[in-house]
């Protein structure tokens, strides 16, 4: 198999040929830079933009009154944000004014120009202290949205900062804490994490009050774009064109809806096109992963059984709920871990605070929640004079038991995947002389909306097209699909191409994110060849006077009997021209298979790792020396890309686990850019990388593929404290283990005494 088949964009990427927004050139496209506000809560009391105006080539200067006239306020759970500034601004890095120029560096150097008045309010940068009843409040009004994005409604808090509360109970929780052999309490802190794809944002937009808006975007969800900006200008979304080339990362950072909004105001305004393009440093300053402090109360029994769970999660939201209130409610669930736990309560906050907007990122809630369990789970361990590994085999759910009453059972085998993280790389024994070893498990929940559509055309000389709406951002989705559409055709799958997403042609799809799109376009994909396949063979079967079961598909056309006739002989003979396709349609809804989409979640998606790590004493930096993960993906369409999404998964979570935070100090993001902000590189991944794909062939997907890419993420993180805390008897608490905190923690041990 060649590159070029095993991945369609890969020598576009490397030669630089691929296209990308930031490759868009528009007739007549201005560009947009923001102004940005210094203070993380204050009034707006004047804007004075006559200097700039007045520079060459700058065409508008745009601010919240521009848009007055407009339902501007917007969101997916809460309409809550605007698209500029207007009376106050919430966070620093807020967008207060927008330069439109004839050029990026004329944009530029105007802001510099624009006089803005403010009054300080006072601000909350932490989400416990915005809690407190005198705590500033950030929203007055609390407008949420039921089922807009999400299935669903936030459940804020009239009078407070809490935009989602969301509470979770079954079983007696008290009566099995009162009667268990120890209960444990701990808290646990993550940090905010910014998502770091190598593209940061861009959108181009044009407006014509005619024919509506076009737009050029970098979103995940093209369908959500529509929408959101269908509802805010009044327009029918049949008048919203949105397209999406190559997209250079998202995890999240991406999806839903960031700048566009903003960028079609510009648009609407001006009547003419408008680009806005960050930098990396101002993508920073747009959303990123929510903080949380995770608080459980486990009750055990003596030999380590699991009797009761009390969940408490508080969630820095930032200043406007983005995709906040279902990051909650899955942190909740996925705190609860794959063990068997047959009381629980749980509780999960999302904060506004006076931060940047926190937002979806690769699997939404759980490195936080699991980063809490599965330290615990060790803590436990060590405890009761248990194995982790062992205490981890006794509490397993098995494969149709339940994490919640309510939720699909589970459909994996956990103790097949921790076996073989087990076998890969043992844990070890205690004591100096051993290595440090640590492990992890977790099982999450995909948000995942069973809804979405694909089409295939087949052309008379055997070239296919697929039309879908899921975003190619890394992941290798188009490989994907042209596989299935080939394989359903029985074609060459050079003979297939993939359409980039665009709302105009290719049919609905709720977005890119949760691990759904080879299950649920996947399978859209498949339905749309099968309509496609069954359309010609009823043409062939006409076209040579015979059954439909005399016919079959076969590299290069049908075969009729034993003879192969060309797609092109068999339209010509039926068309009486020599022109002609065949369209197919695939449509995905919870209904599909008899309604078997319709519980949540659609599948488990799980994951198992191990670690050891080396921890230089004198400075406390961690090295991770091996690593091995292992997932039930069900079925690989695309080993490599399988392979690499696993991969990237573990090592952004060994990055939140080892080194990034965006910190706060005085309401102010003190190291927003990249040379602060410290992302992990190729010297850091680990020296000998094991990813071991367990396949069953019993997910949802095609072939019996479970979705994947978003589930190494969760146990990375907790399976390098825990072997830091195995072989070194230190346990930390909150994320990441800088080498300043490690080696504290060390030093404290040692004045201690503790071998």
């Amino acid at each position: 198999m060649t590159a070029s088949t095993l991945r369609p964009d890969a020598v576009e990427k490397v030669s630089g040929a691929a296209r990308f927004v930031t490759d868009v050139t528009v007739p007549g496209m201005l560009h947009a830079k923001l102004l940005r506000s210094p203070l993380p809560h204050a009034r707006i009391k004047r804007i004075d933009a006559e200097a700039a105006l007045q520079m060459p080539g700058v065409v508008a200067v745009l601010t919240g009154a521009d848009f007055a006239g407009l339902n501007h306020h917007w969101g997916l759970f809460l309409r809550d944000r605007p698209l500029i500034a207007v009376d106050r601004v919430r966070y620093v890095g807020e967008p207060v004014a927008a330069v439109v120029a004839e050029d990026e560096y004329s944009a530029e150097e105007a802001l510099d120009a624009i006089l803005v008045d403010y009054e300080d309010l006072p601000y909350v940068t932490d989400a416990e202290v915005a809690l407190a009843p005198d705590a500033p409040l950030l929203h007055e009004r609390m407008d949420t949205l039921k089922d807009f994005y999400f299935k669903g409604q936030a459940k804020p808090v009239a009078g407070s900062n809490v935009f989602q509360n969301f509470a979770y109970e079954t079983g007696d929780v008290d009566a099995a804490m009162a009667a268990a052999h120890r209960v444990f309490e701990d808290s646990y802190d993550f940090p905010m994490v910014f998502h770091y794809a190598l593209e940061p944002h861009c959108v181009i937009a044009d407006y014509d009050p005619r024919d509506g808006f076009s737009l050029w975007s970098c979103g995940q969800s093209p369908s959500a774009v529509q929408k959101v900006i269908g509802a805010i200008f009044g327009v029918p979304q049949g008048k919203i064109r949105v397209r999406v080339p190559y997209v250079g990362g998202g995890f999240g950072g991406k999806a839903s809806v960031k700048l566009d909004p903003l960028v079609a105001g510009l648009a609407w305004k001006l009547h003419k096109p408008v680009r806005l393009c960050l930098s990396v440093a101002e993508s920073m300053l747009t959303c990123r992963r929510l903080s949380a402090t995770v608080s459980l109360r486990t009750a055990v029994a003596a030999d380590g059984t699991l009797l009761a769970k009390a969940v408490r999660v508080v969630m820095n939201g930032g200043a406007y709920a983005d995709t906040g209130p279902a990051v909650a409610i899955k942190a909740a669930n996925r705190a609860i871990g794959p063990y068997r736990i047959p009381n629980l309560r749980l509780e999960a906050l999302a904060v506004y605070t006076n931060t940047v907007p926190g937002a979806a990122f690769r699997s939404i809630g759980g490195p936080q929640a699991v980063w809490a369990t599965e330290s615990q789970m060790d803590q436990i361990a060590d405890a009761l004079g248990i194995e982790p590994l062992e205490l981890r085999r006794r509490n397993l759910l098995r494969r149709g038991e339940t994490v919640r009453p309510d939720l699909r059972p589970i459909d994996v085998d956990m103790g097949e995947a921790l076996d073989l993280v087990a076998q890969a790389l043992p844990p070890g024994a205690k004591g100096s002389d051993a290595p440090a070893r640590g492990l992890a498990v977790a099982a999450s929940d995909p948000g995942i909306m069973a809804v979405g559509s694909a089409m295939v055309r087949l052309h008379i000389d055997g070239s296919m097209v697929v039309f879908a709406n899921s975003v190619e951002i890394g992941q290798g989705v188009r490989a994907v699909l042209a596989k299935l559409a080939a394989d359903v055709l029985a074609q060459p799958v050079e003979q297939v191409s993939v359409a980039e997403p665009d709302t105009l042609t290719t049919p609905f799809d709720w977005g890119t994110g949760a691990s759904r799109s080879t299950v649920i376009i996947g399978l859209a994909v498949q339905e749309a060849a099968s309509d496609a396949a069954r359309k010609i063979l009823e043409l062939a079967a006409i076209a040579f006077e015979t059954t439909i079961e005399q016919c079959r598909l076969a590299p290069g056309g049908v075969l009729v009997g034993n003879e192969l006739h060309s797609f092109r002989d068999i339209l010509h003979r039926c068309f009486g021209i020599d022109s002609g396709e065949v369209t197919g349609l695939g449509v995905i809804t919870p209904q599909y298979r008899g309604g078997a989409f319709v519980q949540a979640p659609l599948f488990w998606e799980t994951a198992a790792a191990g670690c050891e790590i080396d921890v230089d004493e004198g400075t406390g930096a961690i090295a991770v020396r091996r690593y091995v993960s292992v997932a039930d993906v069900g079925k690989v369409i695309n080993r490599v890309a399988a392979e690499g999404q696993d991969e990237g998964a573990a090592m952004q979570g060994i990055g939140h686990g080892l080194f990034e935070e965006l910190l706060y100090e005085d309401g102010q993001p003190v190291n927003a850019s990249m040379i602060d902000y410290h992302v992990p590189g190729i010297d850091e991944a680990p020296d000998e990388f094991h990813t071991v794909l367990i396949e069953g062939g019993d997910g949802p997907g095609p072939g019996g593929a479970r979705g994947m890419g978003e589930g190494a993420i969760l146990p990375a993180a907790p399976a390098i404290a825990n072997a830091l805390a195995r072989r070194y008897g230190v346990r930390i608490k909150s994320l990441p283990l800088t080498p300043e905190k490690v080696w504290r923690a060390l030093r404290d041990i040692k004045a201690k005494g503790v071998a």
